[in-house]
């Protein structure tokens, strides 16, 4: 029956135990002095060799014959922990016997003495699972406070935060670090050799990478790319179901020029070539999170580099695109539900909302396009005016048929409103009764007539007057600028224009005023379509209303009232 890598060479000694020295040097000075602890905590990350530890550890303490700390693995004891045949050294799972009734029956059998070896050691795998259960934390804390002389418990979790500080405080506590890449590397080859397998070490560090700092998930991938003898760089993309570097590049580079077109058509094509959404959005941030980094700590960002993109594409990267663009782009990835019930349409999304962030009504959208603006006003590029919306053109009017023209009509007298007296009726003069003579009848009122709001000039045409021009140029925003700016704009009481011929000036009444409308794009808009108005190129100036000055009392007329005793001023 064919065993798994990872089963077939985990490690029988302390030596051999890869990127965890720190852990393994103390814990043979241990068995080598005698000095045990009754209880050990071993927390890490998946795969970097807790329970393995634990398992050595065992063989260890109960060896006949040790070697330098390590067991020797020939003893009847070592053989017998090894083939489990031996009942003294128990691993439990902690995940399937979480309830109390198992705690309490470890408990009850950890008091009698080992049948076979010198120590009863218990190892609870994924410990924190206890934590469903607060009576099974309860019931092993008594027998950690005063364990019995011949017991060890060995327990091991990715998760410590869950365990109460009442568990954690009667351990010895060691923390095994993720492995690094190179040491990774290192023992893929010496597998890989072991197995007759051909690993080119470009394939070897791409793994030790993706592995992430576990040696176990490292040498399931090698056992997922076994299929060829010989394993290359295209052989772990292919199997892995990746985009590789290249794709991943031309992804990003269509994303930092808002082609959203050609990210889509890469994207699909990389899912007709069968790779995994996911797998594709994670190279994507995983190549922004290398940019940042190099953008952050030029100096020594390329330590902390993952080395799968060439430093100088990276270098090219950090100058085209912003620190917000790469945050908010990470940001979209990992809010994208790819993994739901259509990940091909979520990550599509995701790559239209990089592309063109204009599409969402997002504070991160709305970061990414001023980011984008700094950094034209930087460079010193030209600003792209937003498209306005379109105005359906005017039906022209059905001309009249051929003949002679009618004669036109007579102009009206123009009717005269009545306007309302300056006196009031205390204060009228008196009337010549003499010279009034009653009317026959009672006249009908002339109607009166709604006065026509002035016509406002097309923006094709020069504008009459500076009002004019300041409505005009008011319609012809509308569309192009923010509907909160525009709003701004169309208050009298917040912004105020006029026009002298050559520069027309935007008064700004309110400081919400001045901050929606006083930006360089809001300028640009103004100029362009002050030309459009008048025919001309004129000068916008945005202008601060100064506050009005309080009037100053006329001191002669109060110090006339002053005169009255009975008048008193505050």
């Amino acid at each position: 029956m064919y065993q798994a890598l990872y089963r077939k060479y985990r490690p029988l000694t302390f030596e051999d135990v890869v990127g965890q020295e720190h852990i393994t040097s103390t814990l043979k000075r241990q068995v080598q002095t005698g000095r045990l602890s009754h209880a050990y905590l071993f927390s890490g990350t998946r795969g970097t060799g807790k329970t393995t530890c634990a398992r050595i550890l065992a063989r260890a303490v109960n060896c006949e014959h040790p070697v330098n700390g390590d067991p020797c693995n020939q003893c009847a004891s070592c053989r017998g922990i090894l083939d489990e045949s031996v009942m003294d050294v128990v691993e439990m799972d902690a995940a399937s016997h979480s309830g109390v009734d198992d705690v309490r029956a470890l408990r009850e059998e950890a008091v009698f003495s080992p049948a076979s070896v010198k120590k009863r050691v218990y190892i609870i795998d994924e410990a924190h699972a206890l934590a469903s259960s607060s009576m099974s934390f309860n019931a092993l804390l008594k027998i950690l406070e005063e364990p019995p002389e011949h017991v060890i418990f060995i327990l091991c979790t990715t998760d410590p935060q869950k365990l109460p500080p009442t568990i954690v405080s009667r351990c010895q506590r060691h923390s095994f670090t993720r492995i690094e890449p190179a040491a990774i590397a290192e023992r893929l080859r010496y597998v890989a050799g072991q197995e007759g397998i051909e690993l080119e070490p470009e394939a070897a560090e791409l793994l030790s990478r993706l592995a992430d700092g576990g040696l176990r998930d490292a040498l399931s991938l090698l056992d997922q790319c076994s299929a060829s003898e010989h394993i290359g760089t295209a052989e772990v993309l292919s199997a892995m179901g990746l985009a590789g570097s290249r794709r991943t590049v031309e992804l990003l580079d269509a994303i930092g020029a808002g082609d959203a077109e050609k990210a889509l058509t890469l994207f699909s094509r990389l899912w007709q070539g069968g790779k995994e959404p996911a797998g594709i959005l994670n190279e994507l941030g995983g190549l922004m999170r290398d940019v940042l980094l190099l953008q952050v700590a030029p100096r020594n960002g390329e330590a902390l580099l993952s080395g799968i993109y060439e430093t100088q594409t990276l270098r090219r990267f950090a100058s085209q695109l912003t620190g917000s663009q790469l945050m908010d782009g990470m940001s979209a990835i990992r809010a994208a539900n790819v993994g739901g019930t259509d990940p091909r349409r979520a990550a599509e999304m995701c790559l239209v909302r990089l592309c063109v962030p204009e599409t969402g009504d997002t504070l991160a959208g709305l970061k990414t396009r001023v980011s984008r603006l700094e950094a034209a006003l930087k460079s010193g590029a030209a600003i792209p005016a937003p498209a306005a919306v379109p105005v359906p053109e005017p039906i022209p009017a059905a001309e009249p048929a051929a003949g002679p023209a009618p004669a036109p009509a007579p102009p009206e007298p123009p009717q005269q409103e009545d306007e309302a007296p300056w006196y009031t009726d205390a204060d009228a003069p008196p009337e010549d009764t003499d010279d009034i003579l009653p009317p026959a009848h009672d006249p009908e009122p002339p109607a009166k007539q709604e006065p026509k709001p002035p016509e406002r000039p097309s923006p094709a045409s020069p504008a009459p007057d500076g009002g004019a021009v300041w409505d005009a140029l008011v319609r012809g925003l509308n569309g192009k600028l923010d509907m909160g700016a525009y709003a701004i704009l169309m208050t009298p009481t917040q912004v105020t224009g006029s026009y002298d011929g050559d520069t027309l000036s935007v008064v700004f009444a309110t400081p919400i005023a001045k901050m929606m409308l006083d930006n360089p794009t809001n300028q640009a808009l103004f100029q362009q379509e002050l030309q459009a108005v008048t025919g001309k190129s004129g000068h916008v100036a945005f202008i601060d209303r100064p506050p009005a000055e309080t009037p100053k009392p006329n001191m002669e007329k109060l110090d006339a009232l002053g005169r009255f005793g009975n008048i008193k001023f505050e």
